[in-house]
């Protein structure tokens, strides 16, 4: 097969959806890798060493798209790229179309199969592609609202530590799944206080046991969310329902008697943000304040650490390029439940549940 891995477009994405490791592997097994000129520099990878390890040069996106048969990338297609797909060929990479009708629709016209990285589920509820980059955005969380906390940066001017006879910042933490456990260990570890709230009592219970109980657990409800945020230094949405949109948990009246110049980072825009006064932003133009509360929605945040993100990333999404690669996308998918999930359009039929719903299209089974 031949996989095509372009240059990401993004604004201020320097992630690839392909390391040399990985390439290598896939040449080994057979199959042949074009990877766009310059398409790794961001993370610190020149194009010598994706030829070293057998892989092509493709000096243009479009020469790439026109004989690649598997697309690997690690965000959506953008609009300048809608032009570029094709009937059949195959999209795998992180789509977030719950949030995205446009794309959806362009997608569906287009008849490729797309495969998101994110709604590949194992029965235990697990999603092994979204976890490395939830890793990656809950530990970055904490490390931006601590930046913009400064008083040079529009922020309260509160050290999360604190220092000897004064308090700390009070980070609230909402959801404790691989996003929420990552920024409650950052920031417990750089002395804030932390609480985290989330509904599974037994997640909780974890956490607690984990940390010995420094960090404060709380069950979620609406009361419990609003004392939590309109005391908070920091509050870091870290909601997931996957493959569908994320439930609006922090309301704008809450958001409103939030104290002036704490922030709120929303990790959870990619699917549409779990605060009332969300909107995406970009690593160009991060943030923007509404009462008096900055708010971080960078639809990327692991494209600030692209280096790290790209080989966590290749890390997880290598074995099931090479199903691909090397059964074709109608057995790996049928063979891999948890596999089949991550399915999203096929061939002209949407067949995501939640994507479906979160805009009133129907559902249809994907037809092999």
């Amino acid at each position: 097969m031949i996989i095509g891995v372009p240059k990401e477009i993004k604004d201020k994405e320097f992630r690839v959806g392909m390391t040399p490791a990985g390439a290598a592997e896939l040449v080994h097994a057979g199959h042949t890798v074009l990877v766009e000129a310059g398409a790794g520099e961001g993370s610190g990878i020149p194009d010598r060493e994706y030829i070293r390890a057998g892989a092509k040069v493709a000096q243009s996106r479009e020469s790439l798209f026109r004989r690649a048969e598997l697309i690997v990338k690690v965000k959506e297609p953008r609009p300048e790229e809608y032009e570029l797909l094709r009937e059949g060929q195959i999209i795998f990479t992180y789509l977030h179309l719950a949030a995205d009708r446009g794309l959806t629709l362009e997608l569906l016209d287009r008849k490729v199969v797309a495969v998101a990285y994110e709604t590949i589920q194992r029965a235990d509820g697990s999603l092994p592609l979204l976890m490395p980059m939830s890793q990656v955005a809950g530990r970055l969380s904490v490390q931006v609202g601590a930046y913009y906390l400064q008083e040079n940066n529009g922020g309260r001017g509160v050290l999360l530590s604190g220092v000897p006879g004064v308090e700390p910042a009070r980070v609230v933490v909402i959801g404790a799944g691989t996003v929420g456990a990552n920024a409650a260990k950052i920031a417990h570890g750089m002395g804030a206080e932390v609480t985290l709230l989330d509904l599974n009592v037994d997640r909780l219970d974890y956490i607690e046991d984990i940390f010995h109980g420094s960090i404060r657990t709380l069950v979620s409800n609406r009361r419990v969310v609003e004392e939590a945020v309109t005391s908070a230094d920091l509050v870091i949405g870290a909601v997931l329902v996957p493959g569908a949109k994320a439930p609006k948990l922090i309301t704008r009246e809450m958001v409103s008697r939030m104290r002036r110049g704490s922030v709120v980072v929303d990790v959870a825009i990619d699917q549409g943000g779990c605060f009332e006064t969300s909107r995406p932003t970009s690593h160009s133009d991060p943030v923007y304040m509404v009462d008096g509360v900055i708010h971080y929605c960078v639809t990327n945040m692991p494209g600030a650490v692209p280096r790290t993100s790209t080989f966590g990333l290749t890390n997880v999404t290598l074995p099931y390029v090479m199903k691909i690669a090397d059964n074709g996308v109608e057995a790996a998918l049928s063979s891999d439940p948890a596999f089949m999930k991550g399915l999203n359009c096929w061939r002209g039929r949407l067949v995501n549940r939640p994507v479906a719903e979160a805009f009133g299209l129907s559902c249809e089974d994907a037809v092999f």
